[in-house]
């Protein structure tokens, strides 16, 4: 076993690429194989500066003859759309592994504690990521933000009138292909993710790499189908990405699988066209949501809601306050109220009291020497900040303490939202 002062954790210069790429491989248990292709994928995005790796001088030369990578984390620019439609500076963290010859070793906190410490120096409000395991991110201060679900749609128990896809509003449903959906798609989304808190900005690049004009690997490319929805004024306002897949029974009866991709859309009608389009393809018995907000309008938009069988809820979003003051005072608030805050932070990057006082024209988040109303760990300030959570349900689950009684109710008059954030992407 190598001794920790063995392994260096430090960013990855340009021609370490290929060998982080085969330690993430590996730890995302894929085939350890790293071809020049996807070398020169990742060398088009990825950012030396920002991708760590834990080195371990200690061990045998790697395949490629240098020192084995053991660990990898990456982080890279984000916005992340804050309750109200304000856009705040994320520092987005992806691609986080340890290699199993080498965990519990700290070579994870090493890597979140010098990404985290930059970011704040960098002026990020929080960070972000997708937590493929629960327990280990909490003790980062990151806490869920947001949650997912996902519906399985028997077309046959909905009640839909199938021989009438076409939107009695006015409006129209049009396949398009993927040159349509470059075009269409980013003023789509960029209305959407103005109005809609968890959401994350998606670069050009994303829809390159999901319209096939960029590929991320030497697989076949399967074109999936595309359909927007345009309003009864001719304007975009929603737009569904989805593949089939066409199966037929012994007893010559369909049983095709539709599955969303991505839907998005920026009015309930648009939402209500969509899903009754899919769910009108002729052959297809099924269809299968995608990730969704937990409180999707889908089940409702059907005759039947029961025909939308849950499959998945889960957490999704974690978020990580990097900067209390700006995170509190850049999202929007339904009811006026002041509360003061202790956040307990072990990391030292946020830790304090804070005033906020807030209401419909504004919010002020002060410093202060006050007695706190709540305290709380960074880690559940961030569950609550994008308005999913609530201080009443945390205080009795005790993740956070009243010190004045009340205060989790007055927390929650404050930071609660009359529907869920939701974040459409993974990244």
């Amino acid at each position: 076993m190598s001794r920790p002062e063995d392994i260096d954790v430090r960013a990855i210069t340009e021609s370490e690429i290929k060998e982080w790429n085969r330690a993430l491989a590996t730890g995302f248990l894929r085939p350890p194989e790293v071809s020049d292709h996807d070398v020169a994928y990742l060398a088009t995005y990825l950012v030396p500066s920002r991708t760590l790796g834990a080195f371990d001088r200690g061990a045998p030369r790697s395949p490629g003859g240098g020192t084995p990578v053991v660990a990898t984390f990456r982080s890279f620019p984000q916005e992340l759309t804050a309750v109200g439609g304000t856009p705040v500076p994320a520092d987005a963290i992806t691609n986080v592994s340890v290699t199993a010859t080498h965990r519990r070793r700290g070579l994870l906190s090493r890597m979140m504690a010098l990404d985290l410490a930059a970011a704040k120096e960098r002026g990020d409000v929080v960070a972000t990521l997708i937590a493929a395991e629960y327990p280990i991110y909490g003790r980062f201060g990151f806490g869920p933000a947001t949650h997912t679900a996902q519906w399985v749609v028997e077309i046959p128990r909905t009640g839909l009138d199938r021989h009438r896809p076409v939107p009695d509003d006015g409006g129209r449903v049009d396949l398009v292909d993927g040159a349509a959906v470059r075009e269409l798609g980013p003023a789509l989304h960029e209305r959407l993710r103005g109005g809609q808190a968890g959401a994350i900005d998606r670069s050009e690049r994303w829809w390159q790499v999901t319209t096939g004009a960029i590929r991320i690997d030497a697989r076949p490319w399967t074109e999936p189908f595309h359909a927007v929805y345009r309003g009864p004024s001719g304007a975009v306002e929603g737009l569904v990405t989805y593949v089939c897949e066409n199966r037929w029974g012994d007893d010559k009866k369909p049983g095709g699988d539709v599955t969303v991709k991505s839907l998005i859309a920026t009015d309930p009608a648009a939402e209500r066209a969509l899903w009754h389009y899919l769910c009108s393809i002729d052959w297809v018995t099924t269809v299968r949501s995608g990730h969704r907000a937990p409180d999707d309008l889908l089940p409702h938009l059907l005759p039947d809601p029961r025909a939308a069988r849950l499959v998945t809820h889960s957490d999704w979003l974690w978020v990580r306050i990097l900067d209390v003051v700006r995170a509190l005072e850049a999202r929007t608030y339904a009811t006026a109220g002041a509360l003061v805050l202790e956040v307990v932070d072990k990391a030292g990057l946020v830790g304090g009291r804070y005033r906020l006082e807030a209401g419909p024209d504004g919010a002020r988040c002060t410093p202060t020497d006050q007695e706190p109303q709540l305290t709380l760990p960074a880690a559940e300030l961030a569950t609550l900040w994008l308005g999913d959570e609530s201080a009443v349900r945390l205080a009795a689950l005790g993740r956070l303490r009243e010190q004045q009684k009340g205060a989790a109710s007055v927390a929650d008059a404050l930071l609660r939202t009359s529907r869920r954030p939701w974040c459409p992407d993974i990244f």
